[in-house]
């Protein structure tokens, strides 16, 4: 009997989903692929396949969870499975500057970013860049890791010297404009099957790491995360646009607003993740959506069978 199948390293992420598909009483099956093998002549089991492989599960110690998901996604597609979010939503996962071009490709506003190789390339594209403070942060990071925020050239300088700063895994390092926002706080836009469910807006003023999670809670004497009602902006059916010419169906798209009203996109999280308390506060639950929306794709694929 098919089922649905979530592939994934992160047994925290993945709970409250696992929740709300038992809770509807849909058959699925966990795929935890923080190591395992692939046998490409084996055909794969019936069902939908839903990949929630993240870009920061190096820092969960599972450093080529990414890269045995994508054998795993490209064997799905060979044999003609249903992949809600395929292999080329996680080529962009775990490469913020291919999502920048991808963004850009359907008239989405990015900070204006250099990807450099080498201490001198990065130093060299601070100064192309021309503009201090700047943002520094590895092509693959996830959950913000790895974000800094760097005030002058020698600083910079000693940042990419520190034998304790970790190197990008890829060796690619983001050279990135610092947009000044009109307010601390991000605007993160929430898409379920293609379509825009929510928005939530993120108070930045605890630093970069912005993970929604309940898992990822960090201490703070305030709520860092509210539900927009009737949110409405032009950056939404752009968004719709990127996420449909690009194998994504499920992400967290953010972006931050200058002060002139531009909407600046600067991630894509196609391993998305929800804020409970502030479900709970906005009486939604996308966790519940997904399962839905996972179940009815089930339904189909039976029919069709």
């Amino acid at each position: 009997m098919s089922k649905i199948y979530v592939l994934h390293e992160n047994d925290a992420w993945t709970a409250p989903l696992f929740d709300a598909l038992a809770d509807r009483n849909l058959p699925y099956e966990a795929w935890h692929l923080a190591a395992g093998s692939v046998d490409p002549t084996r055909p794969p089991p019936e069902g939908v396949f839903y990949n929630r492989m993240s870009a920061s599960a190096h820092t969960r110690d599972h450093r080529y969870a990414p890269e045995l998901t994508q054998h795993v996604l490209r064997w799905l597609e060979a044999h003609g499975r249903r992949v809600v979010n395929d292999s080329r939503a996680l080529a962009l996962e775990v490469n913020k500057l291919a999502q920048y071009a991808a963004l850009n490709a359907a008239g989405v506003t990015t900070p204006r970013t250099i990807g450099a190789v080498g201490r001198e390339q990065a130093l060299k594209a601070a100064e192309e860049l021309g503009e201090w403070p700047l943002i520094l942060k590895p092509n693959r990071g996830g959950a913000g890791a790895g974000v800094l925020l760097v005030e002058t050239r020698d600083q910079l300088a000693a940042i990419l010297d520190d034998p304790a700063t970790p190197a990008p895994l890829d060796g690619t390092w983001l050279v990135q404009e610092y947009v000044q926002a009109d307010e601390p706080c991000i605007t993160r836009c929430e898409f379920i099957g293609g379509q825009f469910y929510y928005a939530v807006r993120v108070d930045t003023r605890d630093g970069f790491e912005l993970c929604p999670a309940d898992a990822c809670a960090l201490p703070s004497g305030r709520e860092k995360f509210e539900i927009l009602t009737g949110f409405d902006d032009p950056v939404i059916p752009r968004y719709r646009a990127f996420l449909a010419a690009n194998g994504i169906e499920v992400a967290g798209i953010e972006f931050v607003r200058r002060p002139d009203g531009t909407a600046v996109t600067y991630d894509v999280n196609t391993n998305t993740n929800y804020n409970g308390r502030a479900e709970a506060a906005a009486g939604v639950t996308a966790m519940g959506r997904l399962a839905d929306d996972l179940g009815a794709e089930l339904v189909r694929i039976r029919q069709a069978a």
